[in-house]
């Protein structure tokens, strides 16, 4: 059965892609939950439209993204942690603190779940950050950690 979705969903498509599923997928899970609609002849004009909006949307995600980068690949965050002797920290620095120093650093609004810690951050110094703010920007940030 051919289909158009009306959401983005993970393994399946985007917002707006027809897509040809099983029969029972669509009627017993996709149309149910408002995630899909048939595929009809005036609804795949809807679906241009959908997908014209979805790119629009995308690009100046992309934009806005490249223009945050930008500004944060040249200036190093810095991020306050109990430490004790030797330079180790009491706990670990999270993508929580990145965000509130990044935030009060630089201007810049990002989510936690933007922030990929490869290694968790327990001593004082400089580390390096991913961030992936679009699927098509990723970047790293210099996190540089200091005794409070």
């Amino acid at each position: 059965m051919k289909v158009i979705l009306r959401s983005d969903l993970a393994n399946v498509g985007k917002r707006g892609d027809i897509i040809e599923v099983s029969d029972g997928y669509a009627r017993n899970f996709l149309q149910p939950k408002g995630l899909a609609f048939p595929a009809t002849d005036g609804a795949v004009a809807q679906a241009k439209a959908m997908r014209r909006s979805r790119d629009l949307k995308d690009a100046a995600d992309r934009s806005a993204a490249e223009t945050i980068a930008s500004k944060l690949v040249s200036t190093p965050v810095t991020v306050l942690g109990k430490a004790g002797a030797g330079g180790r920290l009491f706990g670990s620095i999270t993508a929580g603190d990145i965000v509130e120093a990044v935030k009060s650093q630089t201007g810049a609004h990002l989510e936690r779940r933007h922030i990929h810690i490869g290694d968790p951050i327990k001593t004082m110094g400089t580390h390096s950050v991913t961030v992936k703010l679009h699927s098509d920007v990723q970047f790293p940030i210099t996190v540089n950690v200091a005794a409070s």
